[in-house]
């Protein structure tokens, strides 16, 4: 699959070089992030600006369904969008789990999906 856009594809090199760097509350990078802070810090390094936010995220494009998603697309959690992760390809996402746990992949479907979203 290709990514969505350019910026697209920059952002999730970013990701990508995120994984293995520990998840910290409040954090966006380059060190440490939490979920939304990473999505912010990829972003941020492809040049386009993210709120702070998995639920303002979420609302930071258009949004797409999940059977369309492309890498780069932004992949919000459970009804209330507390979590947000990057979606990469071949149903994997990059995201920041949880305290004690370090930027990884993970499936698309490891939780409830309430969106996708095309920045």
């Amino acid at each position: 699959q290709a990514p969505a856009s350019g910026r697209a594809a920059a952002a999730v090199r970013a990701a990508a070089r995120a994984v293995g760097r520990p998840y910290v509350w409040g954090a966006n990078g380059p060190t440490g992030f939490d979920c939304s802070g990473l999505t912010q810090w990829s972003y941020a390094q492809a040049g386009v600006g993210l709120p702070r936010t998995s639920q303002a995220q979420r609302y930071a494009g258009r949004q797409v369904p999940l059977s369309q998603a492309l890498p780069g697309d932004l992949v919000a959690y459970r009804d209330d969008a507390s979590h947000i992760g990057m979606y990469v390809g071949n149903g994997q996402v990059i995201h920041a789990p949880y305290p004690g746990a370090a930027v990884r992949y993970d499936p698309v479907g490891m939780m409830p999906v309430s969106s996708v979203t095309r920045i």
